[in-house]
């Protein structure tokens, strides 16, 4: 198996300083058409999702993983924390371009896969109907980050009292390293993040590490893709959430209501991270999908 990585110079003038996007590609980008893979967050990096490299190893699926920037090992701005007005959905958009050219893929075309906020971020990007795009997977994303908000709250109130208690009073009193508080955003996480035992997995503790090793970028989008951009969509999409996700069908709903070509799959027993939960099913939908 052909892994290659490095950096792609991101020039973003708002930056103050040149920037690098870091990238991992995974098979060979000429044998086949590429997927590209978006990390969650904001604020995680491509790692916590190698796991589906097993698209490539089963079905020859050559990948391009990447850290958004100021994450994982893409140029760190710390400079820019708490500066919405830098960290929007733009810059994003920007960056996956910048990506995209190159590797010279607007001829021979891209397939893209988003999880969490990648997914939000794929949806905003394909709806402006870029050149090269073929087909796009949104995976575990809510459609909007009230509803994101909301469904949260709703897993929220399905733990014991107790625990939600500890939450309630965390989040009130930004008590957020306090014993009782971690005890019940852990049980959260593996009801309705990540269920691999032993827990907690690697991959979600990666994901976890980047965020609180470095704030600068998390938290910082609030809001994407609108709803009404979602009809602008041409690239035939999958959505998929799990029986067990926080990304509950409320917030998955708002894509296939309005994504005019679009095929919706849920799947039992999978949390948010069920590329690592279910894997094999993962892999199995995805690509069906992307060969069809």
């Amino acid at each position: 198996m052909s892994v290659q990585e490095g950096h792609v110079p991101f020039p973003f003038h708002a930056a103050g300083k040149d920037c690098q996007t870091y990238y991992k590609t995974v098979g060979d980008l000429r044998k086949g058409i590429p997927l590209v893979i978006l990390h969650g967050g904001p604020g995680t990096a491509h790692d916590y999702l190698l796991g589906l490299t097993a698209l490539h190893e089963q079905h020859g699926i050559p990948l391009i993983f990447y850290d958004q920037l100021g994450c994982g090992k893409s140029t760190a701005l710390p400079e820019k924390a708490g500066d919405t007005s830098f960290w929007t959905e733009e810059l994003f958009r920007t960056e996956l371009d910048n990506l995209l050219d190159a590797f010279n893929l607007r001829e021979s075309g891209f397939d893209i896969l988003g999880h969490s906020w990648g997914g939000m971020l794929g949806s905003a990007y394909a709806a402006t109907r870029p050149k090269g795009l073929r087909k796009l997977v949104i995976a575990n994303s809510p459609a909007s980050m009230p509803r994101w908000i909301e469904d949260t709250h709703t897993r929220i109130k399905q733990l014991p009292e107790p625990l939600q208690q500890a939450i309630e009073n965390g989040n009130r009193e930004e008590k957020y390293d306090s014993p009782d508080y971690m005890e019940a955003t852990m049980a959260f996480a593996k009801n309705f993040l990540c269920w691999k035992e032993p827990f907690p997995c690697a991959e979600f503790m990666s994901a976890i590490g980047h965020i609180l090793g470095d704030t600068t970028v998390s938290g910082t989008i609030l809001t994407a893709l609108g709803v009404d951009r979602l009809q602008q969509i041409e690239a035939p999409t999958l959505l998929l959430n799990g029986t067990d996700d926080v990304a509950q069908d409320l917030s998955v709903k708002p894509f296939f209501q309005n994504i005019p070509r679009v095929k919706w799959v849920t799947l039992n027993h999978a949390g948010h991270y069920m590329h690592v939960d279910a894997l094999e099913r993962v892999v199995e939908a995805v690509n069906s999908f992307l060969t069809a």
